[in-house]
């Protein structure tokens, strides 16, 4: 578990050191999730003028009921329980309603007293394959097999007994290729593709859950709300234009 102290953190340098890297969005938040300090990269997400613009806001408040209510289920989850949330990968809705994919960290923020007084955290891009690492070579068949397969695809074991790798060895190999482990991975191909169908097709949710390799509608929005805070439902409606 880490903790911060503000006593320990300048937040105007950290906040000036992250203004200049346009694929991290940082934040601190108060005891009850107000915005205290934001870089230039998430008020350019918010579609916003400036900072003064989120400083003071919450989520909700920013972003709408349903966007901004999963955000701070997780602030005060890490504010309640002390316990910071790591590398969660997740998938963000941004104001021009282009979606993009990112791995987020939060960490309580210690007072004088050693008490819980708010929150500090980052989401970063994911970026683009590193198709020219050597371990690229070694996964470039996982990738095409699962791309065909997303649909019977049941579980990781399966990947494993094709390959003749260790679970281990395969997610140290996508790590270095993809950021994320063969899970996370698996993952972001079934969200990727369920929110192509639903923002592209009027296909039925049920019908693009098995499209997307979930045994029915609810396993399907169990995992999209996991993974944006959204139904499928509030996606579709938020990210297709009227």
């Amino acid at each position: 578990m880490t903790k911060v102290s503000f006593r320990s953190v300048d937040l105007d340098v950290v906040t000036d050191l992250y203004d200049q890297l346009s694929d991290v969005v940082f934040f601190a938040k108060d005891r009850i999730g107000r915005y205290q300090t934001v870089n230039q990269t998430l008020v350019e997400r918010s579609g916003l003028a400036g900072k003064a613009a989120l400083i003071g806001q919450t989520p909700s408040e920013l972003f709408g009921t349903n966007l901004g209510k999963s955000y701070e289920r997780q602030d005060m989850s890490v504010v309640s329980t002390g316990r910071s949330i790591t590398q969660k990968l997740e998938m963000h809705v941004y104001a021009n309603r282009t979606v993009g994919w990112c791995l987020t960290s939060k960490h309580p923020v210690l007072g004088k007293e050693g008490t819980v007084i708010g929150l500090i955290g980052i989401s970063q891009d994911i970026r683009s394959p590193n198709m020219s690492r050597s371990e690229y070579d070694e996964v470039a068949s996982v990738v095409e097999w699962v791309f065909e397969n997303l649909e019977s695809l049941q579980s990781i074991q399966q990947i494993v007994n094709l390959t003749g790798m260790s679970q281990f060895k395969l997610n140290r190999r996508f790590r270095a290729v993809f950021d994320l482990d063969l899970g996370q991975w698996i993952i972001k191909q079934r969200i990727d593709r369920a929110q192509k169908l639903l923002t592209e097709t009027a296909a039925p949710i049920a019908e693009i859950a098995f499209a997307a390799g979930y045994s029915d509608q609810s396993a399907l929005t169990r995992q999209f709300r996991l993974s944006t805070g959204l139904t499928p439902r509030q996606f579709r409606l938020l990210a297709t234009p009227e």
